[in-house]
């Protein structure tokens, strides 16, 4: 302000103790492992990855070829520093960080952030896409996906074409996305010789989430049964659905089921010696009663309940949309 009277002067505050990058090149992707139990795993410290929040000890984030990552831990929990380790790309030390420049090559990169007081680790494992440029044709490299939509629904940008696709072949289907899924589950049911998907950092958060609570709430459950993630424009009709704006085509909704036995059909969740929508229900008001936009990167969208039919048994959609929809 004009006027103001100096202010004594303040000892500076002492440099944020980063150490300096390590180039290993044995770094590997982490890769999802099956477990009996759930077991909450948790970030051991505030971290951030393009200003989004990383919060479990492994997971997946996205880039496009040569797009630069700022990685930045919080300095009021620095101790006696932090350890950025990566495999490839290039690294710029920062004061309160690192920025990483993500390879020209898509694929998957790994990077390892280690508290250097306490020695917790977080692997974040980077999803480098092929541009959606590549496109010919509504193809990708052979990859029928079909035609999206140029003009987003209501003018909303979550609907705007891809602007990337992350390729999955077979070595890459047991990749580690979150403590509890894998790449492999979000996968379209469309097959090819060389397969790409979409997922969304926001839905496999939610999922997560949700997967907590009902485990919170005394149900021993490892996973979910993804039933249907990612769909390509081309598979959404060739099943049927009319709809050229699902949330599926985007890489931000899951159809899912609890399926700890392994047969197939949803469990009996509320014990009453019966699997139907009763079931699915217990499962859709876990996610519904999940705290929205509440700093933990549990973000707003849809949430549907589907009954039992002849070929399949009960399920509930989880979307990421960001406006909140129910049905």
């Amino acid at each position: 302000m004009f006027g103001a009277v100096a202010s004594p002067a303040v000892a500076a505050a002492p440099r944020f103790p980063i150490v300096r990058h390590v180039l290993d090149p044995n770094l590997t992707p982490r890769r999802y492992v099956p477990a009996a139990i759930f077991q909450p795993s948790h970030a051991g410290f505030s971290l951030r990855a393009d200003g989004r929040p990383l919060l479990f000890q492994v997971q997946a984030i996205l880039a496009l070829p040569g797009q630069i990552i700022e990685v930045r831990p919080d300095p009021n929990e620095s101790g006696n520093g932090f350890t950025l380790r990566v495999r490839e790309g290039e690294v710029t030390d920062r004061e309160v960080g690192w920025s990483w420049t993500a390879p020209t090559v898509p694929g998957a990169y790994p990077l390892e952030i280690a508290h250097n007081g306490t020695g917790e680790s977080v692997s974040v494992t980077v999803l480098v896409a092929h541009p959606a440029d590549g496109l010919r044709d509504g193809r990708i490299h052979g990859y029928r996906l079909g035609q999206y939509k140029e003009t987003p629904l209501r003018g909303d940008s979550a609907y705007l074409p891809p602007v990337g696709f992350i390729e999955v072949p077979k070595e890459h289907l047991d990749l580690a996305v979150s403590p509890h899924f894998a790449l492999g589950q979000f996968l379209c049911k469309q097959e090819g010789e060389r397969r790409f998907l979409l997922l969304s950092p926001d839905l496999v958060t939610k999922l997560e989430a949700g997967l907590e609570a009902l485990n919170r709430a005394g149900h021993s459950i490892p996973t979910f049964h993804v039933m249907s993630g990612f769909r390509t424009p081309a598979y959404n009709r060739a099943i049927g659905n009319t709809s050229v704006y699902s949330r599926h085509l985007y890489g931000d909704a899951a159809d899912i089921f609890v399926d700890v036995d392994g047969d197939g059909y949803m469990d009996d969740l509320n014990g009453d010696g019966r699997r139907d929508i009763t079931d699915a229900r217990l499962l859709m008001d876990h996610f519904d009663g999940l705290a929205q936009d509440d700093g933990q990167g549990v973000k707003p969208g849809g949430l549907g309940i589907y009954g039992p039919k002849a070929h399949r048994g009960p399920f509930v959609h989880v979307d990421t949309r960001g406006t909140r929809a129910r049905w």
